[in-house]
C-alpha cells in the first residue's frame, strides 16, 4: 500500500492537481506524503463506506477473483484487511502484507491474531517462497511505483504456474485533461492529492501516471499473460448519494472511469 517515492511535479504542467477535497502543487512539499501509519484509522474508516472502494474497487476486485474456495492467495498492500476478510469469508487461504505496521495492526484487529500478516515492502524482496500462491491480489497498489520492474517480478516468483495476479490501479485517463491540464498523458510521472475526509483530517497521497501501454508492456515484460481487462460500473447495491452528480440521473449500472482493472495469468 504504502511506499517509498521521491516527490516531483507533472511534465509541462504548472497548474495545481485537483485532490478529492483539495489539493494544490505545493502538496508535493508537505511532509508525510504516503505515511499510512499518520493516518491509518480515518483511512481505513473511510474506505469502508465510501464509493471507490467499498462500492467501486473491492466489490470489482472480488467478481474478478470468482471462486475462490480453497485456493492460496497474497493480498499485497492488503492494508487494514477488509478485502482479506472477504476472500477468506468466501474460503480463501489468505496471507496479507503491508508497509505500514499501523495498517496491519487493523488488520489484525480485524482477521484476528492467527491470521498471516507480515510487514513487508513490494519495492523490496518479499518474505514467501516460490510458487507460494495461486493468486495474488495488488488492489491499488502498483501506481505507487515509478518502475513496476521489481515489484512485477517478486509477484510473478510467489505465483505458482498457471497462478493469478489480479492488480487494480489508476485508471490512466483519469484527469485528463480536466484535473491536470497540460500533463503528458504519455509520460510516466508523480502527482499528488491531498485528501480532507468528512471529519477534517487532511493527508496527502502521492501516486505514478502511466498510460495503458506502459502497463500492458510492465505486464507482459515480466512473464504475465493478460486475460481480462476491466472497467466496472459501481456495485448495484450503491447508495444513490454517494454517486458522482453526473450520474444521478441515470439508470442504475452506469459505469463512470475511476480503476482499471486487469487479471493476469502467469506463463
Amino acid at each position: 500500500m504504502a511506499v517509498d517515492a521521491s516527490m516531483g511535479r507533472m511534465p509541462n504542467d504548472d497548474d495545481s492537481p485537483t485532490g478529492l477535497a483539495s489539493a494544490s502543487a505545493d502538496s508535493f512539499d508537505l511532509p508525510g506524503v504516503n505515511d499510512y501509519d499518520s493516518f491509518a484509522e480515518v483511512y481505513s474508516a473511510e474506505n469502508e463506506v465510501n464509493l471507490h472502494n467499498a462500492y467501486y474497487e473491492r466489490p470489482a476486485t472480488l467478481a474478478l477473483a470468482g471462486d475462490v474456495a480453497g485456493r492460496r492467495i497474497l493480498d499485497a498492500g492488503c492494508g487494514s484487511g477488509p478485502l482479506s476478510a472477504a476472500l477468506r469469508d468466501r474460503g480463501a487461504i489468505v496471507t496479507g502484507f503491508d508497509k505500514s505496521a499501523g495498517m496491519l495492526e487493523l488488520a489484525r484487529k480485524r482477521l484476528g491474531e492467527d491470521a498471516d500478516l507480515q510487514v513487508a515492502d513490494l519495492g523490496r524482496p518479499l518474505p514467501y517462497p516460490d510458487g507460494a500462491f495461486d493468486d495474488v491480489i495488488a488492489s491499488l497498489v502498483l501506481h505507487y511505483f515509478e518502475d513496476w520492474t521489481e515489484p512485477l517480478s517478486e509477484l510473478r516468483r510467489v505465483l505458482k504456474p498457471g497462478g493469478r495476479l489480479i492488480a487494480s490501479v489508476n485508471h490512466p485517463i483519469v484527469g485528463h485533461p480536466v484535473v491536470r491540464p497540460g500533463a503528458d498523458y504519455w509520460a510516466t510521472y508523480e502527482w499528488a492529492e491531498q485528501i480532507t475526509t468528512a471529519s477534517g483530517q487532511s493527508y496527502t497521497l502521492a501516486n505514478w501516471h502511466r498510460p495503458l501501454p506502459a502497463m500492458i508492456e510492465a505486464f507482459i515484460s515480466a512473464g504475465f499473460r493478460i486475460t481480462a481487462v476491466s472497467e466496472p460500473p459501481p456495485a448495484p447495491d450503491t447508495p444513490r448519494e454517494l454517486l458522482p452528480d453526473f450520474l444521478q440521473d441515470k439508470p442504475p449500472g452506469a459505469a463512470f472511469l475511476c480503476f482499471m482493472f486487469f487479471v493476469l495469468q502467469a506463463d
